[in-house]
């Protein structure tokens, strides 16, 4: 081991940057966070030569020419200035690491100019040198971006292609326009317009530009205030009956700024507790507005985790405005899902008092509710649909079994009797793994014309994404044709799967890429699988499980299913019969 010497300045600048600088969306979030601090009504980002070269230009407030050369100096910030200020954080930054950690790992330019001077200023600055000229501008401020990661190429070899880090970027803007609708936003990339909002300051109308009709229709207002401690929340919720496949369309927000907060998670999961099926999850907007000395934002170096003075008023607060939010609706419109003793497919309201205790030294929430025989760890399948959506189609006579097949356990389980002992097969997952293999080796997938296909409205993001991989929906059986910029109709599915509704398809698909697109085609084909396959909590006939363990019997992994589950359970005669204390 060497010697202990002291780092370069430059050096130690370029490890700061990784802790801000994760990848090129970091770099947009930092530079349209002070766009928004500094009161931006428009703000624009323009991405270029594979997420390397970033634009971002507003029309805020601009820099003063006497701190334009500090403001790239390692914390400076016009934000805060004494401890105190620490505990009333008003603005999305605050640290003043941001420009100085780009300047360390890219070339930028800083074109700004304040309304008090009839000339702006321009700073290049490159290998954490700053110059500075005088020139002519608008008011506001352009940041101009330049071979991000140039000089550290092992960082570049970290970074996903091109299309999945401006994925990242897209999400991130999405989430600041959410957070900011009287800002008006456009993305480009290169050179081309994928989302821009209106910023006529109504979250609603800013909604229905991001994602569609179909979302802002199925939406119900949450709005309440507490005076006494300074509880506000606002946005929307979707209704029980509008369900993803993921919580990806969970905008959280508190303060204006974008969080990852299990306190906010769980309640909104006691508030649809119930109501939508396992699996599922709703479409969420919310803003927390609390006073900042009751909350911590100053926890993670991207500001996303934060904690709260009082978490037990905080949650509650959460949980009941939703709640009453979706109230008129459910009582209208909607049963409740719940366990029944005499059948599991019983649907019946049943209200929930939950009692919710914080526990502070594990940093864990505890919720006891008034259901009886609630076993958590293994949620019963909800069924919701009964519509039997199946590959199988019936014979006059059935074939002698060749397998002994004793039964089927919860409409879920096929259970097989071996000469040594009890197979336990999950009907759904061992399915999936056959149509799997099935898809993945054929050449040409059988698809199913669609006469009749409603069109289906999606966010610009998710168009965007679609277009440029209109070849690998192709290759599945999919046949996608755009009826506008946000508007697609099917042309053709998977023959498997013609019964399934387009919409659910999709839906389900996208929300398996979520914001990472590498690997598309394998998302696509797991996907589909899993639509196609037979479901948990459907009854079966002998001859439909005979098939299913036939098929899956050949398959070439018969262990797990694409997504890593298990699929089958063997337990031997000689464990059985040591249940019950016999000698075989």
């Amino acid at each position: 081991m060497g010697r202990i010497k002291q780092l370069s300045k430059h050096l130690i600048n370029q490890i700061a940057a990784g802790e801000v600088i994760e990848r090129p969306a970091s770099v947009v979030k930092e530079l349209v966070e002070n766009s928004v601090d500094a009161g931006a009504t428009k703000i624009s980002v323009e991405i270029s030569n594979e997420c390397r070269d970033i634009r971002v230009a507003d029309n805020g407030s601009g820099i003063h020419p006497d701190d334009i050369i500090l403001a790239f100096s390692k914390h400076a910030t016009s934000k805060i200035s004494t401890d105190e200020d620490l505990f009333d954080i008003h603005t999305l930054g605050f640290r003043g690491e941001a420009l100085s950690s780009i300047i360390s790992i890219a070339k930028l330019t800083c074109t700004t100019r304040t309304k008090d001077f009839e000339t702006g200023t321009k700073v290049k600055c490159e290998n954490s040198e700053v110059t500075k000229v005088e020139t002519g501008c608008a008011i506001g401020t352009i940041m101009e971006i330049k071979d991000l990661f140039y000089n550290i190429p092992a960082r570049l070899k970290f970074l996903k292609n091109s299309n999945t880090e401006f994925s990242y970027i897209q999400e991130l803007v999405q989430s600041i326009a959410i957070a900011n609708p009287q800002t008006a936003f456009e993305l480009k990339k290169n050179g081309k317009t994928v989302l821009k909002t209106s910023g006529n300051n109504e979250l609603k109308y800013t909604l229905k530009e991001m994602f569609s009709n179909t979302v802002t229709d199925n939406l119900k207002e949450v709005l309440k205030t507490d005076t006494i401690a300074g509880l506000k929340i606002s946005g929307y919720v979707s209704t029980p009956d509008f369900t993803r496949s993921s919580k990806k369309d969970f905008h959280i927000y508190i303060n204006s700024r974008t969080v990852k907060c299990p306190i906010f998670m769980k309640a909104i999961d006691m508030a649809y507790k119930n109501l939508i099926a396992s699996g599922k999850y709703p479409f969420i907007v919310l803003n927390l507005e609390m006073p900042p000395a009751d909350v911590d934002v100053n926890v993670h170096p991207a500001k996303k985790e934060v904690r709260y003075k009082n978490t037990n008023m905080v949650f509650n607060f959460i949980m009941t405005s939703i709640t009453a939010g979706l109230s008129n609706h459910v009582e209208q419109n909607r049963p409740v899902f719940t366990r029944s003793a005499e059948s599991e497919n019983v649907i019946e309201f049943k209200p929930i008092e939950p009692s919710v205790i914080f526990n502070k030294e594990a940093d864990e929430i505890l919720i006891k509710e008034t259901f009886e025989d609630e076993d958590d760890s293994e949620p019963a399948p909800q069924i919701i649909n009964t519509e039997q959506k199946q590959i199988f189609k019936p014979v006059e006579t059935a074939p002698e079994p060749e397998e002994n097949i004793v039964g089927q356990y919860k409409n879920t389980y096929i259970m097989v009797e071996k000469e040594d002992g009890l197979e336990i097969i999950d009907q759904h997952i061992a399915e999936e793994r056959y149509i799997y293999e099935k898809l993945k080796s054929e050449k040409n997938v059988v698809s199913q014309l669609l006469f009749v296909s409603d069109v289906l409205s999606i966010s610009a993001t998710e168009a965007e994404l679609i277009k440029e991989n209109l070849d690998k929906f192709e290759k599945f059986g999919y046949g996608i044709e755009f009826t506008g910029d946000t508007e697609l109709i099917f042309r053709k599915v998977p023959q498997m799967i013609a019964k399934v509704n387009p919409q659910e398809i999709l839906a389900d698909i996208l929300a398996n890429i979520e914001s990472d697109i590498d690997g598309l085609e394998e998302k696509i084909l797991i996907t589909t699988s899993c639509k196609a396959s037979v479901k948990a909590g459907q009854k079966l006939s002998t001859w439909q499980m005979q098939e299913i363990v036939k098929r899956w019997r050949t398959t070439k992994m018969p262990y797990t299913c694409p997504h890593g589950r298990p699929i089958v359970k063997f337990f031997p005669h000689k464990e059985i019969a040591g249940f019950f204390q016999r000698n075989q």
